[in-house]
């Protein structure tokens, strides 16, 4: 009895070819899901700086009924489309949360100490800080201002060029006891900061 139930070899193999056959859309799906999640969150970036905050409520139902589809199907995705997956949504979640300090900052404006906090990562007093811990306050304030600028308003523009006045005021007095390494490093981001705010007074001025 038990030999009549099993599969024979044609059979098992036409079962095996229908279960791949079925998972094949659902994986190519999948796909075509994560392509346009990409897309989409990669549009929204761009357009951070012209108006999208003011759609935001919108941007984040559409995120959601996104995600939430995706999260279903991760399955069908491939280990390297999982991995993809997952950073777009942390880079994603990371500009939800600028634009809802932003939003917030409209009703009640950051303080410059805020703003040097949140720029540095740290509560720091700068004109006090050993010149060893200069270069990485330098680094965190350009990994910010990167991570940050297509969001930010000339207010913030200001607080953050404020924070690295207060940096280069303190660099020029203990400099000297930073390495030549440390010292180009510091100058490279000095001047890694003014192109950016160039840059951004550049394009106030053409959209003006």
């Amino acid at each position: 009895m038990a030999a009549g139930l099993s599969l024979s070899p044609l059979a098992a193999s036409a079962q095996q070819k229908g279960t791949t056959r079925a998972t094949q859309p659902a994986s190519a799906a999948a796909e075509r899901d994560l392509r346009s999640f990409v897309d989409w969150v990669s549009d929204k970036m761009d357009k951070a700086e012209t108006g999208a905050r003011r759609e935001w409520p919108g941007l984040m139902a559409d995120f959601d009924r996104q995600s939430k589809r995706l999260d279903k199907a991760t399955d069908s995705l491939s280990v390297q489309s999982r991995r993809e997956y997952s950073a777009q949504k942390a880079r994603y979640q990371a500009w939800s949360d600028e634009q809802q300090r932003l939003e917030a900052q409209e009703k009640q404006p950051e303080t410059a100490q805020q703003a040097q906090n949140r720029l540095l990562n740290e509560q720091v007093a700068i004109s006090r800080a050993p010149a060893a811990d200069l270069p990485e306050l330098y680094e965190h304030l350009l990994t910010n201002t990167r991570e940050q600028r297509r969001q930010w308003t000339l207010q913030d523009w200001a607080l953050a060029s404020d924070v690295l006045t207060r940096l280069n005021t303190r660099y020029e007095k203990v400099r000297q006891q930073l390495t030549l390494e440390q010292r180009l490093r510091v100058r490279s981001l000095q001047g890694e900061f003014r192109t950016l705010e160039a840059a951004r007074a550049g394009k106030e001025v053409y959209v003006r």
